[in-house]
């Protein structure tokens, strides 16, 4: 377990690491560093993962 209360995920994109502090919540949003994707926090079961972020729609209404 790394120091100062961060763990290293891996992206399911491309397998990197992906620094995650400890008391994130569910649903936050974090990039990763080697591929940019936008990865969600979640649990899955006591176990915490990442996965790709829900693309937000773009407002066209103007």
């Amino acid at each position: 377990m790394e120091a100062s209360g961060m763990r290293s995920l891996n992206c399911p994109v491309c397998d990197g690491k992906v620094d995650v502090p400890e008391d994130a919540l569910e649903g936050e949003l974090f990039e990763c560093g080697s591929c940019g994707a936008q990865l969600e926090y979640y649990l899955e079961g006591e176990r915490p993962k990442l996965k790709m972020a829900e693309e937000v729609a773009e407002d066209w209404g103007e």
